[in-house]
């Protein structure tokens, strides 16, 4: 208990210190000391009274979170909202909890955007580097093939990526779901093979296919090679270099389909195998990848009616079991 009161009193300090070099005069600040948690409000009016613009408020956050981060230690975490004294009637503790939800999921958006700007450099060089070769060099015609190929299999996955970030920065699980789909299972398994291949080639690993059956399920072709792709894909890069990934159709019952895509890497210990799930996770520090895509899996399908889960794979490595409703 001691040494709690020292750290909230240090907590309250490294606030006092910070409010007074972020803060306007006129500014309003109020602080629940009897909270359970640190708990602050700011206020911003302007001259004309209205509240500061939530770009403003975001600014004077942020940079009072900053500065008691590098005085305590803490993780400081900050929200805004908009408060209306008529119709908020929950009282404070629902206008914090709403603030620092919203704070919560604008972090979480800022890391995906900023991993997927990151991500987007490495096809988007690729291309320019191969187009640049072909427009500046003389180059045998299989060669010419070769570059325009490896090119074209950066665009899809630059596609990929970008498609990937809209799905998930659209993505509203409170609204009503899409219309279903058709599509057909093999025609999606097939394009997600041709489109790993480049991957598949550079780690010498063998995509194995079994037998297809043209099953119609409930979800367009394009979103089913999208989450294919990026299961197909963490096998391709989570499993040994020149191994195998085995993508499998199984007939489920009357109202699904279950896919699985097998790898014979390390696998997922069973206490990560829910994490992998989450945006921004990942199954350990040495694991790559920026843990946006099995996140998105995961989105889409529970969008869609679907589920996902993860097993021991019988190859020595993770095995992804997808369940795809019929239509």
């Amino acid at each position: 208990m001691r040494a709690a009161r020292a750290l909230e009193r240090a907590a309250t300090a490294a606030f006092s210190t910070a409010v007074a070099r972020v803060l306007r005069a006129g500014d309003l600040v109020a602080h629940d000391a009897a909270s359970d948690v640190f708990v602050a409000a700011l206020v911003s009016p302007t001259r004309e009274g209205s509240a500061a613009a939530p770009v403003d408020a975001r600014s004077a956050l942020a940079r009072i979170a900053a500065t008691m981060e590098t005085t305590t230690r803490l993780d400081v975490h900050t929200g805004w909202t908009t408060y209306d004294g008529v119709a908020d009637t929950g009282g404070i503790a629902s206008v914090v909890e709403r603030a620092l939800a919203r704070g919560a999921q604008e972090r979480e958006r800022y890391a995906f955007f900023s991993s997927v700007g990151h991500e987007l450099r490495t096809p988007l060089a690729s291309i320019r580097g191969y187009l640049e070769t072909l427009l500046d060099t003389e180059v045998d015609a299989r060669t010419r093939a070769r570059f325009v190929r490896i090119a074209y299999n950066e665009s899809l996955r630059l596609s990929r990526l970008v498609e990937g970030m809209f799905e998930i920065s659209l993505l509203d699980l409170h609204a009503a779901p899409p219309s279903r789909a058709h599509g057909r299972l093999d025609e999606a398994v097939s394009a997600a093979r041709d489109a790993c291949a480049a991957a598949a080639a550079a780690r010498a690993v063998t995509v194995v296919v079994g037998a297809l059956s043209p099953a119609a399920v409930a979800v367009d072709s394009d979103r089913l090679t999208l989450i294919l792709v990026n299961l197909v894909e963490n096998g391709i890069k989570h499993g040994r270099r020149g191994g195998t990934v085995a993508v499998a159709v199984e007939p489920g019952d009357a109202r699904t389909v279950v896919v699985t895509v097998d790898d014979d890497g390390p696998g997922v210990a069973p206490t990560d195998r829910e994490r992998v799930f989450v945006l921004g996770e990942r199954a350990s520090a040495q694991a790559g990848g920026n843990g946006i895509g099995l996140a998105l899996v995961r989105l889409m399908l529970e969008r869609l009616g679907g589920r996902i889960a993860l097993e021991r794979s019988p190859l020595g490595g993770a095995r992804f079991v997808v369940t795809i409703p019929r239509p």
